[in-house]
Order: C-alpha cells, then structure tokens, then sequence
C-alpha cells in the first residue's frame, strides 16, 4: 500500500513505527552533542523520561561521522562550544549533507551574536543549557508527532 508523503494515514504509520509495542507510546530518538560529561547525562536522562531513545557523541565531528555511517535520528540536541568541531560548524555540515533533522541549539555563555551565528547555521530552535525543563521539550515532542505542523523558522529561547 502506497500513501503520499504529506497524507494522513503516512503520518500514522511514521508514528506506529516510532511506537513502543509494550507501551504504545511513541518512541523518537535523539542524539545528545556536547562534550561535557555531566550536561550529557543530564539530557539524556531528561530526554529518556520522556520516552526517548538516546545516544551521544562528544564533538560535533563525532555527530557528523555518526550522520555519515547512516545514523539517523529524530531531533538532535547540539552544544555550541566543543573541541574539534564545534556545533556552529557541525550544523553547517549536517545541513550541507541534506540533513533535515530538527536540530536544537543548546549552550551557555553565549554572545547575541553568537547565537545568531548558530541560528544561521542551520539551528530550528536555541535553547540555554542545562535543558533540565522537561516543559520546553514536549512541543518539541508534539513536533515530532505532527509533521504537518509547518516549520516556522528558528526560535530563540532562553
């Protein structure tokens, strides 16, 4: 059975897929960039009691080589301040290789302009870290539930 991409019953089964068969609730996965440590397990923890799948990379260079393997996922989650590449830089380089995924900028300490550069990059939403408020992650869940919710272009939001 063929379904347009855009059509309601496509969107339903993207989400049986996404769905848990013990729980049925839907599962979306993301990945967490950052090099540090404790803002890693802090995101992931967050984000898996929200019933995502998680995994992490340690550089942005580590996002995109995981992206060039045939890794896909969700939504991902990107530092801006990071050694070897950092997320300004892995952004571009995600987008510029046709990913689409949402990708939301998380940091701290960062200049206006800093954050504009990032938003320019390729960011759909910017958020100030640690993302320890589960409130601000479930519009971002019910995104991903609604593909039909047009993308409005990137958000800033401390």
């Amino acid at each position: 059975m063929e379904f347009e991409e855009d059509s309601t019953a496509s969107k339903r089964m993207k989400i049986a897929e996404n769905e848990d068969p013990i729980t049925n609730k839907v599962q979306f996965s993301a990945l967490i960039v950052d090099d540090d440590p404790l803002i890693r397990k802090i995101h992931s923890e967050v984000l898996k009691s929200l019933g995502f799948q998680t995994q992490v990379a340690k550089s942005g260079k580590e996002a995109v080589d995981l992206y060039r393997a045939g890794a896909n996922f969700d939504i991902v989650f990107m530092d801006m301040q990071m050694p070897v590449m950092n997320g300004i830089e892995a952004t571009k380089e995600l987008r510029g290789m046709g990913v689409s995924t949402k990708i939301v900028g998380v940091s701290s300490e960062c200049s206006e302009s800093e954050i504009e550069a990032f938003i320019l990059a390729g960011l759909d939403l910017y958020y100030a870290k640690p993302l320890t408020d589960a409130n601000k992650i479930i519009p971002l869940i019910e995104d991903l539930k609604n593909k039909s919710v047009p993308n409005e272009g990137p958000k800033k939001t401390m």
